[in-house]
């Protein structure tokens, strides 16, 4: 069914809460909505951000599903809730099963779920995938260009990982008016890497484009690398590698060991948030025991409170925010329901008489 749009309800002296209706949003809806506007995505994700490092926001540790037969595999819970103008609560819930690429389909698949803010009845729930890595990107995005405005912007670009979030990282960049004269890409496997490579070339990418042997031949080629792996471990060791002090969007968490981090400037999103579950910089304060690596967040970087260092490496680990999620899932429920293409389902909440 579809419906014009009606705004969420909210309390007014002249007459009482009201259930919302609840709608479904496909992929298909959020990608019409979202592709094209990187510029726009971006900065909404960075006015998102910016609300939450002011305090407008609640975004508890993310909860982590984990199985003994599958321990590769996990499903993740992010409940967040953002206020601002269009205040709205929700959950991200998704998963990961890297073991699904090998059945060509992909790795991660998400939903998430908006609560009205009066009454915490869910008002929609949206395929949320696209949604992910378009946050993921778009935070990346922001990232590159802030931390590189102290040193020479960056022209030849790294990829170690070349699945869905490699693919958003290069489409927001390239839409977010980034060109780089070299892009060097490595993948465990090889095919994937081709593939990618083919992406890249259809897309209409300039530059030449470089599928390397190894992860250390991208990154030393590269004055920005992109980490955007399902590694669950760190498997770069070596500082040397870094040497001549790129730009690093370490945006898996878990790809460099503390040897590497504690040779860099660190830049992170969220100290508490990006501080756990084994990630890179985690594993960092378990070895230091301190937090004394970390230079800062990204937030000090925009209000100008930390300047990155031109002369080092400087890695920016994000752990992602559900706060992202929900600021960016508002802004698709929103165009697709101004547009009038609304799906909601009859009766979906059906006992709302307390007494039958």
């Amino acid at each position: 069914m579809t419906t014009t749009y009606s705004p969420a309800p909210r309390l007014t002296a002249s007459g009482p809460l009201r259930v919302p209706p609840f709608a479904v949003v496909s992929g298909a809806q959020v990608q019409r909505v979202l592709q094209g506007r990187e510029q726009r995505i971006v900065e909404l994700v960075e006015a998102a951000y910016r609300l939450h490092a002011e305090g407008g926001s609640v975004n508890p540790p993310s909860y982590f599903l984990r199985f003994d037969d599958r321990p590769s595999s996990r499903i993740i819970a992010l409940p967040a809730s953002i206020g601002g103008e269009t205040p709205v609560d929700g959950l991200k819930w998704i998963s990961s099963f890297p073991h699904n690429v090998t059945a060509g389909i992909p790795r991660a698949s998400a939903v998430l779920i908006l609560n009205d803010h009066d009454t915490g009845y869910p008002f929609a729930c949206l395929e949320s995938s696209i949604i992910s890595a378009s946050r993921t990107a778009a935070l990346a995005a922001l990232a590159a260009d802030r931390l590189s405005r102290h040193r020479p912007r960056p022209t030849r670009i790294g990829f170690v990982g070349t699945g869905l979030i490699a693919r958003y990282i290069h489409t927001f960049l390239a839409g977010t008016g980034w060109s780089f004269e070299h892009v060097g890409v490595f993948d465990l496997s090889h095919a994937n890497a081709a593939a990618f490579r083919c992406c890249l070339e259809q897309s209409g990418a300039v530059g030449q484009i470089t599928v390397h042997d190894n992860a250390e031949q991208v990154i030393r080629l590269s004055d920005l690398v992109v980490f955007a792996t399902v590694a669950p471990r760190p498997h770069i060791h070596d500082p040397a590698w870094f040497a001549h002090g790129p730009l690093v969007l370490h945006v898996s968490l878990r790809d460099l060991a503390p040897a590497v981090l504690l040779a860099s400037a660190n830049i992170v999103d969220d100290v508490e948030h990006c501080l756990r579950a084994e990630t890179s910089p985690h594993l960092t304060e378990q070895l230091t025991g301190n937090r004394q690596f970390l230079d800062g967040t990204l937030e000090d970087v925009l209000a100008g409170r930390v300047t990155p260092p031109p002369d080092r490496p400087v890695v920016f680990s994000p752990f992602g925010l559900g706060v992202l999620d929900l600021a960016l899932g508002k802004y698709v429920y929103d165009q697709v329901a101004g547009s009038g293409e609304l799906h909601v389902v009859p009766d979906f909440f059906h006992e709302l008489n307390r007494y039958g």
